[in-house]
């Protein structure tokens, strides 16, 4: 954690009220630093021969007012190794910036048409009424006509990224480094189990207790039942 969270986890869990100023110099005083953030070099393929390209319906309006308005999603990669053996998992998630929680993910050893149909059917399967802005890059996987197909039965709205443009899928991207710079960044994972385990218990831990500033201090779900019920 950073001295933000710190100082926000201390009022929200124990009732102690500091500044920022305060909590970041005794942060500094004791030594405690929080993980740097590595530059991110995605691993999303662009399709050479795109069957279906959408504009940019999104125009980076992060905002949402209730669930399943707007949905963001990717897929990253992650490493583990086998002596001196390097194998990868693929990460596909969806994420909803009313409450910026997690709405489906699935990890796979392959990273294909499957997994984001898969990830993208679950989230569909969760929230069947959900008919959302669907924004993406424009990796092989989303451009495909497949798939443009699933989301104009679902009643959905296909949004995409400009070509090298990522900031145009920021939240997405800004999840993607939470959670590797939380659980992954600095630890080298020997088994597939083991990395399995801890990207899994992270998302339930992001979406159930890590507490947001930009949500008011509220967790995700938190944040979710709150806009459901109102």
């Amino acid at each position: 954690m950073g001295h933000r969270r710190l100082r926000d986890q201390l009022e929200r869990d124990h009732g102690i009220v500091i500044s920022d100023k305060r909590m970041l110099r005794i942060c500094r005083k004791r030594q405690i630093f929080s993980t740097v953030k590595h530059r991110n070099r995605g691993c999303t393929k662009s399709a050479r021969d795109p069957q279906y390209t959408a504009e940019n319906v999104l125009d980076r309006k992060f905002h949402a007012e209730v669930p399943n308005e707007k949905w963001l999603t990717d897929v990253t990669e992650f490493k583990w190794y086998e002596g001196i053996e390097t194998h990868k998992i693929y990460l596909s998630a969806i994420l909803d910036l009313c409450d910026r929680g997690i709405v489906s993910y699935i990890l796979r050893d392959s990273n294909d048409n499957k997994l984001v149909f898969d990830t993208f059917d679950l989230a569909v399967e969760r929230n069947p009424d959900a008919k959302p802005i669907f924004h993406s890059d424009r990796g092989f996987q989303y451009t495909n006509s497949v798939f443009h197909r699933k989301l104009v039965e679902r009643g959905m709205v296909q949004s995409m990224s400009r070509v090298a443009h990522c900031i145009d899928n920021g939240p997405m991207e800004g999840f993607w480094g939470i959670l590797k710079r939380e659980c992954y960044y600095g630890r080298r994972f020997t088994s597939r189990e083991s990395l399995v385990q801890t990207i899994e218990r992270y998302i339930d831990y992001y979406n159930n207790q890590r507490i947001q500033r930009n949500l008011g201090i509220l967790t995700p779900m938190e944040m979710r039942a709150m806009k459901l019920a109102a």
